[in-house]
């Protein structure tokens, strides 16, 4: 039997920002990754004070995401748990240095971010065409901010992207689905087969929920913030669906590392 193993791991510490690799994640019952989505940048709100650091989990309209704003693809974004301190690098030059622990920092976030949709054009079905005022919320490993309320995470396997890669005539970069867990020695698409099933990872456990419904992110480069591929058609015409990946909600607090096994608990 072929060892299924974790490749990797990547949280996104701002909602719609960069990926970030990690050699060990904590996986929390209820909220999912430790780290992951830990920030977002808010369209402002009449009835929320400007000043709020922490909001509710709210849906994913209300912040800002790649699939209504390709362009943010383009900009590098670094964020130092240790200091607090964010940064944003486009072509290697920094545009931005705050400090996420400050007012005034994240007060510099939001403008810039704020400045820097006023520059680029949102997707046609962007939600928020306006460009509204932003406003960075969440604190790092204590308020977290993904598409579903469930603390779910994201998980897909190299065969699949693999495979993606060969229909498509050109390699694809697994950053395009914004996965959190990327695992080796399992067929392509066979993570479809574990719905409904408890999974072990490290000293956690998940169970897995659902395919994961693709939207027109997937044709983004995640290096230029232009459409260059037509992934979404390509899944559409290749298999009569738009989905690749699953969701696991986590059952069983604690935590996986790069290499270490997979285990599918009930077979």
């Amino acid at each position: 039997m072929t060892k299924i193993s974790i490749q990797q791991l990547l949280i996104y510490p701002i909602k719609g920002l960069s990926s970030h690799k990690r050699d060990r994640v904590h996986l929390e019952v209820g909220h999912g990754i430790l780290g992951d989505r830990a920030f977002a940048l808010m369209y402002k709100q009449d009835d929320i004070d400007s000043n709020s650091t922490i909001v509710p989990w709210m849906k994913k309209h209300n912040f800002i995401m790649q699939n209504d704003w390709p362009g943010l693809a383009a900009l590098n974004c670094f964020y130092e748990p240790e200091t607090g301190n964010f940064t944003v690098k486009r072509k290697s030059i920094d545009l931005l240095v705050a400090d996420t622990k400050t007012s005034e920092g994240r007060n510099l976030i939001s403008a810039f971010f704020t400045g820097y949709l006023a520059g680029i054009y949102p997707s046609q079905a962007a939600r928020h065409p306006n460009r509204a005022p932003l406003q960075l919320v969440g604190e790092f490993d204590k308020t977290r901010y993904p598409d579903r309320e469930a603390g779910h995470l994201s998980l897909v396997s190299q065969a699949t992207i693999d495979n993606l890669s060969e229909l498509a005539g050109q390699p694809i970069d697994v950053r395009r689905f914004r996965p959190n867990i990327v695992v080796a020695g399992v067929s392509a698409w066979e993570e479809f087969d574990w719905i409904g099933k408890e999974i072990q990872l490290g000293t956690a456990k998940i169970v897995v929920t659902a395919r994961i419904n693709r939207c027109l992110n997937i044709d983004v480069n995640p290096e230029t913030g232009e459409r260059d591929i037509r992934l979404l058609s390509l899944l559409q015409e290749q298999f009569q669906h738009t989905q690749t990946g699953v969701l696991g909600q986590v059952i069983s607090s604690g935590s996986v590392a790069v290499g270490e096994d997979l285990i599918i608990v009930n077979h």
